[in-house]
């Protein structure tokens, strides 16, 4: 599967959003404590969402020429690994919820 790079940018930049909200609504106690899969969804996006914008301060400081490039890989290597988890995690929802939607009352 090969993604490019106008889709990575797109795809950056709603999980980056996602991340801002998601603070958001844990700073004003929105959340509750919740416990279980939401909390674990909410967790996991807010996780990918800092690791994508770690990687995105350790390249820019790599551009800048203050950064090391083996830096600017581990940080690219773990945010990449924790999209892929985040996207295996939304496939697997929805294909739970379209066989859900397909059984018989």
């Amino acid at each position: 599967m090969s993604i490019g790079a106008l889709d990575a940018t797109k795809a950056y930049g709603r999980v980056a959003s996602l991340g801002d909200s998601l603070g958001k609504a844990s700073d004003t106690g929105e959340t509750g404590g919740a416990s279980g899969f939401g909390a674990m969804v909410e967790n996991l996006v807010g996780g990918t969402a800092d690791k994508l914008r770690s990687a995105e301060a350790a390249s820019a400081k790599q551009v800048a020429g203050k950064g090391d490039l083996i830096d600017v890989v581990t940080a690219i290597g773990a945010a990449e690994t924790a999209l892929d988890t985040m996207v295996a995690v939304r496939d697997r929802v929805v294909g739970a919820y379209t066989d859900i939607m397909r059984m018989q009352i």
